[in-house]
């Protein structure tokens, strides 16, 4: 005596093989979707999560499906991963009019359960995507922090990487002040920060307090928390505050909010960030301490060069002076004299000259302010984390003195953007930016030009030769 075939045992199969065909979440759920309204001949179907913020997926449904189905003539199971409830699938209008039948739902629970397993391997799968991504991240951090940039441009690096992992709204630096309170001191945005760098969090802040004590502040929506109190915090939603702290050394603080209404981080993007923080503290101090190794050693090569001007080469030019000098005063031809005579005063101008270079050498360098040519550099130098080269900048003009403060926010806005369209373009390997405080604009005016030039490949595919240009301008 054989067993009878199980009723609907081969539609199952079909279906439990296409829930597992894809490791993309968004792509299983729609897979799961599709199978329970074709394994029961339901006109809507929709899979529904408990946690939306946990994997960024609120509900999955099929096309056509007006909204959640309702309570009557509808047929729902739960979707377990592992001891956790995921959500709901839901099924509503069985075709040909009738009630779902006790099969359906012993097929809907079998799927489910297929379900529950497809779906802990594709979050299973993007956590791996997503750890990797943020370990390549925080080595491309280390690696720019290692091979020679200034400390501002540093902080700015470490913001602006940290912002584009975290898919935030902003990438922000805050550094302790001598009052006790924390300060902005470098933010990265795509759009202009306005005045988020100079923003203080006071002294006493509960906030403060736990990140003074090393401990990192994860909130679910900045412009409502009571905790915040900067005046910027009506602009951001979810938002993480990581302390930046190694050996004991509290450097300052990583904050990396969300725009209002953005899904909240996960467990998983929070540890991952929390990472990432501690690792770029680390590669913060190291390089600062071989910046300081380095400037030691450009001190004692300054002293060595000004030594060895002094006592070599302006000694020997005062001595061949001399010795002109002498053999003008001998000399009776006039020709031969007024020879003589350029040659000494030559000698005497480059003996000056020379005096100035060992004064200058003498002195230590200072660090360099926070001109508006330090802050196009610094935005060059965040952009080479991401794309593994520096673009190269070039000044015309008396940029310092001609740009406006509010002239120079608003170019180093379009410059932030075309930077990171640039960076988006296949096959790019070159950015040029030019900053020209000379330009006419078409209608006579004196104003400020700024190019950004590329040579990837442009969008209509070609060969990317010519590159890809853009002109910003704007009346001083």
């Amino acid at each position: 005596m054989t067993d009878a075939p199980v009723p609907g045992l081969p539609p199952l199969l079909d279906a439990v093989l296409s829930v597992g065909t894809d490791l993309e979440l968004p792509t299983t759920l729609q897979h799961i979707v599709d199978a329970a309204a074709e394994l029961t001949g339901a006109r809507c179907a929709a899979v529904s999560t408990t946690d939306p913020g946990l994997d960024g997926v609120a509900e999955i449904r099929t096309a056509g499906l007006p909204g959640r189905p309702g309570a009557a003539g509808t047929l729902e199971v739960p979707i377990q991963v592992g001891d956790e409830v995921f959500g709901r699938l839901y099924l509503a209008e069985k075709r040909g009019g009738g009630p779902f039948t006790a099969e359906d739902e012993q097929l809907l629970h079998a799927l489910a359960a297929q379900a529950g397993i497809a779906i802990g391997n594709a979050r299973l799968y993007e956590t791996a995507r997503l750890r990797e991504r943020w370990i390549e991240g925080a080595a491309a951090v280390t690696t720019a922090l290692l091979t020679g940039e200034a400390a501002a441009d540093a902080l700015m690096t470490v913001a602006d990487r940290a912002r584009a992992l975290a898919d935030a709204a902003a990438g922000v630096i805050l550094q302790p002040t001598a009052g006790g309170g924390m300060e902005i001191v470098t933010a990265s945005t795509l759009d202009d920060p306005g005045d988020m760098v100079g923003t203080t969090i006071e002294a006493g802040s509960p906030v403060l307090v736990q990140l003074l004590g090393g401990e990192p502040v994860f909130i679910d929506d900045s412009a409502t928390d009571p905790r915040m109190t900067t005046h910027v915090r009506h602009r951001f939603g979810p938002s993480m505050m990581l302390p930046l702290q190694a050996g004991g050394r509290l450097i300052g603080t990583l904050a990396l909010p969300r725009r209002r209404g953005d899904r909240p981080y996960t467990p998983e993007e929070r540890l991952l960030a929390t990472q990432f923080a501690s690792q770029a503290a680390l590669a913060l101090v190291l390089a600062d301490a071989r910046h300081g190794r380095e400037r030691l050693a450009v001190y004692e090569d300054r002293d060595r060069i000004a030594r060895d001007l002094h006592d070599l080469v302006v000694q020997r030019l005062f001595a061949t002076g001399m010795m002109l000098q002498a053999a003008r005063r001998r000399s009776d031809l006039t020709d031969v004299d007024e020879t003589l005579g350029r040659a000494v005063d030559e000698l005497e101008s480059t003996i000056q000259e020379v005096r100035t270079a060992i004064f200058a050498l003498q002195q230590p360098p200072a660090d360099a302010p926070t001109t508006f040519r330090g802050r196009v550099l610094r935005e060059t130098a965040g952009m080479a984390a991401v794309l593994g080269f520096r673009p190269s900048a070039r000044f015309t003009g008396a940029v310092e003195s001609r740009i406006p403060d509010q002239v120079a926010r608003h170019l180093l806005t379009a410059l932030r953007r075309a930077l990171a369209a640039a960076s988006r373009r296949p096959a790019v390997s070159r950015i040029e930016i030019t900053v020209d405080a000379t330009a006419t604009l078409p209608d006579g005016r004196d104003g400020v030009r700024l190019t950004v030039h590329d040579d990837g490949t442009t969008e209509d595919g070609g060969s990317g030769t010519s590159g890809t240009t853009m002109t910003w301008q704007s009346p001083l």
